[in-house]
């Protein structure tokens, strides 16, 4: 062996050991390369022998065997024997190819994995095997638990096998295009109708069999399933799913359920057991969780109901994890960053503030308002939520909390997600603080009094859509200090934008901006205190989820005069008697919100868009009334215009998307009615309802939808009985998860796919082991916590950098 040879060995392990023992030092894998180095040198003793391989050994036996190597070949001597790996039986020639890849390798590497499937693949989010392996389905269909059509049950979800007897393409209400199919066994028949989905009709011939699931009604006295999951069952398959839960997976077109399938087994088979565990063995018995190829098996095909929820919590306590390691490091350094400004807890401002209110803070937000002063009061910055129903009162807390910063002689910020909103606010602080004393430059700027405070308060208004004018006289004044408060969109997060007296920063709609966004706040100023609000309730345990970094104030109370809001959910055919009641309330002086769920029409979504509903109402419904329409497409301006005419009555009927979810507060509006409210999640809907019922008149909120599910019609229902955000809340999580709790993904925050509001116990597992990993090990940089790490890494990359 010669010195040249030796040296390239070596210089390949420790390529290997800089890449952390993934097998990718040298192309085609760690094992083809030392097969070929080891050819005439079978003599040779500084090598142990790998009978199962290198690629087949975890992780903390290639880092052994690697370091042992490394040092037998710098002192000469060779490695000390240890008992032998245990060689796994002849692997087949899938298998074989497969070492030279490893989970990160893409999907265009399996088998059966063309160029057109892996593009499919890629539009599902499966990019890598690690994806495919995590590609978990969205249900199981138990074939051991078939029914027949006679013992379906009313209102119960179920699965069922049947022939298609007909399939016809058919146009429900005059609009929607649907396939209509009636489908039955030796028992009975079963009418089916899937909704937007006509070329169902052609695929479904008289006689293909099919499973069904669903939740099945009664129309006309026929039992029927609305848009059913269905599956085309090909010869011979029963057999093979006999007494199995078989996977149902999340598809696209051209992508069939039983090519994916078939992908998915076929790589569960060679790769499952290959997925290095990143948790220690110890930490999994004292969660009591399974191992994660186990998990990764059960998940996909368990071997019955008990087996699957295990697996379920496994994977949901990585999630959980994963993100208690992020939010207890970034509440770690935030909290030991120092430098905070301590402020005086009570002041002449804040108290001329509090008696000049028309009304007295209510039991709940004199408690927050406490808890904030006194956090305020601190040099650690504070860092808190607070959180309440619509209506609750918390931007007074809010700015009671802004003006103790400019008694102190410091600056404030009240962030809003968008410049409707930042306007409402705007607007909101000038009437709480009495009316400006005078209005300077160009609308974006007021000067208040507050007796006895000594001095006038300022408030800007910076926004992205001002003009260069506008934006540059805030600036400038922000950036002197000569800015008291300044209310804004994210164009406050720009680095242009200066506020070096920043001692409080307001953030409102939360969910809206994410830990990313609020981190790029706090670098304002002199490590600002944070106050972040949200009026959509959470959940304590899902607060804790999502929200870890912060501390929790709760409004839990509506400020006396708040008009209960009764909703009635208007079935299709009465939705005359709807624009009906709504003209009722207009001619006796009210005014009316109508949403729709998109700003125009869709051939792919069959619902009712702001525009069309806009000409048909104005045209056709209410052509004595005057309408409005309010989009996020429509320049600010105009935005503004069709408002202020709004505030001032001279828009009977305002017609908007779900951008009127908060910003707008009309106490003359008694009524909103949401088309395609099916469409909407219930937190969601009980922020639209929250835009009526601010004045003295009793007001409404009515749910329509044309063909609503009977699931929707379930969740429609409840908004019926339920009147309290927090009740809201926890229903919704029952139907939607955590994952699309706010209808669009927490920037900055992993979808939790897996995780569930129930899971108590496993987040405070979770977070117990997170914050004692933590404690040993601030930076996740110890050896033995590298596969941690690593998996940390592979799930949110920006993550690790930020622990570091």
């Amino acid at each position: 062996m010669t010195s040249t040879e030796l040296e390239t060995l070596k210089k390949v392990l420790s390529l290997e050991k800089s890449k952390g023992y993934k097998n990718t030092a040298v192309v085609g894998g760690l094992d083809r390369f030392l097969v070929r180095w080891m050819e005439g040198k079978a003599s040779e003793s500084l090598i142990e022998p790998l009978p199962g391989g290198y690629a087949d050994l975890k992780a903390a036996q290639r880092q052994e065997w690697i370091e042992d190597t490394l040092r037998a070949l710098e002192t000469g001597a060779a490695p000390p024997k240890k008992k032998a790996t245990r060689a796994r039986a002849k692997p087949s020639a899938k298998v074989e190819a497969s070492t030279e890849h490893t989970p990160v390798s893409p999907v265009s590497v399996l088998p059966r994995v063309t160029t057109a499937v892996e593009a499919k693949l890629n539009r599902l989010g499966v990019h890598t095997i690690r994806d495919l392996l995590y590609l978990f389905p969205r249900r199981h269909n138990d074939f051991g638990q078939m029914l027949r059509v006679s013992e379906l049950e009313i209102d119960a979800l179920q699965t069922v096998k049947v022939n298609v007897w007909e399939a016809r393409e058919a146009f429900l209400g005059g609009r929607v295009k649907a396939t209509e199919a009636v489908v039955g066994d030796e028992t009975g028949n079963l009418r089916v109708v899937w909704f937007n989905q006509p070329y169902l009709a052609k695929r479904f011939k008289s006689g293909t069999r099919l499973v069904l699931s669903g939740r099945v009604n009664v129309f006309m006295g026929s039992k029927t399933m609305e848009a059913p999951e269905y599956e085309v069952l090909q010869d011979g398959e029963e057999p093979e799913h006999s007494g199995k839960q078989v996977p149902v997976y999340p598809l696209i077109d051209g992508l069939a359920q039983r090519t994916l399938r078939r992908i998915v087994s076929e790589t569960l088979n060679t790769w499952a057991n290959r997925i290095d565990d990143h948790l220690p063995e110890s930490l999994r018995r004292r969660a009591g969780i399974l191992d994660l190829s186990q998990a990764i098996m059960q998940a996909h095909y368990p071997a019955g109901d008990a087996a699957r929820e295990e697996a379920r919590r496994r994977l949901a306590f990585d999630e959980l994890f994963s993100l208690q390691m992020y939010v207890l490091s970034r509440r770690r350094q935030w909290r030991e960053s120092g430098g905070g400004v301590p402020l005086p807890r009570k002041t002449d401002l804040l108290q001329a503030f509090l008696s000049r209110l028309p009304f007295p803070l209510t039991d709940a937000q004199s408690k927050a308002l406490a808890e904030i002063l006194e956090d305020m009061t601190q040099e650690r910055p504070m860092t808190r939520l607070l959180q309440g129903d619509v209506g609750s009162g918390k931007t007074v807390v809010a700015l009671a909390a802004l003006l103790t910063a400019v008694a102190g002689g410091r600056q404030g910020a009240f962030m809003a997600p968008t410049e409707i909103l930042a306007e409402q606010h705007f607007r909101t602080i000038g009437n709480l603080l009495g009316g400006p004393a005078e209005t300077e430059g160009n609308g974006n700027l007021f000067t208040f009094r507050l007796e006895p405070f000594e001095r006038p308060i300022s408030v800007g208004l910076l926004i992205g859509s001002h003009n260069r004018r506008q934006r540059k006289e805030v600036q400038e004044l922000l950036a002197a200090g000569a800015l008291d408060l300044v209310v804004g969109t994210h164009a406050l997060f720009q680095q242009d934008v200066d506020i070096p007296r920043l001692a409080l920063a307001v953030v409102d709609e939360q969910h809206r901006f994410g830990v990313m966004q609020r981190a790029s706040l706090r670098q304002k100023g002199e490590s600002p205190h944070l106050l972040v609000m949200s009026a959509t309730p959470i959940p304590r345990s899902l607060a804790l989820t999502l929200y870890g970094d912060l501390d929790i104030s709760v409004l839990d109370e509506l400020p006396p005069g708040r008009q209960k809001i009764r909703t009635r959910f208007v079935e299709p055919p009465r939705r005359q008697d709807a624009y009906d009641f709504l003209r009722g309330q207009v001619s006796d002086g009210r005014q009316a919100f109508v949403v729709c769920p998109l700003i125009e029409e869709s051939e792919a979504l069959q619902t009712r868009a702001a525009t069309t509903e806009f000409e048909r109402l104005s045209t056709e419904v209410f052509p004595g009334l005057s309408i409005g329409l309010l989009h996020g497409r429509m320049p600010l301006r105009e935005k503004e215009e069709v408002m202020e005419r709004f505030y001032r009555g001279e828009v009977d009927i305002l017609v908007s998307t779900p951008v009127v979810e908060v910003g707008i507060d009309n106490p003359n509006a008694s009524v909103i009615l949401i088309d395609g409210a099916d469409r909407f999640g219930l937190a969601q809907l009980h922020q639209f309802r929250g835009r009526v019922g601010r004045g003295e008149h009793p007001s409404y909120c009515l749910l329509l939808s044309d063909y609503p599910s009977a699931e929707a019609k379930e969740r429609l229902q409840i908004m019926e009985r339920v009147d309290n955000g927090f009740a809201v809340a926890e229903e919704d999580l029952k139907f939607r998860g955590p994952g699309d709790y706010f209808g669009t993904r927490q920037s900055g925050l992993p979808d939790l796919r897996q995780a569930r509001l129930s899971d108590v116990d496993l987040l405070a597992a979770a977070r117990s082991e997170a914050s004692s990993l933590l404690k040993k090990d601030p930076n996740v940089g110890h050896p033995e916590h590298r596969l941690i790490r690593e998996a940390l890494e592979a799930q949110w990359p920006e993550l690790v950098g930020e622990i570091s």
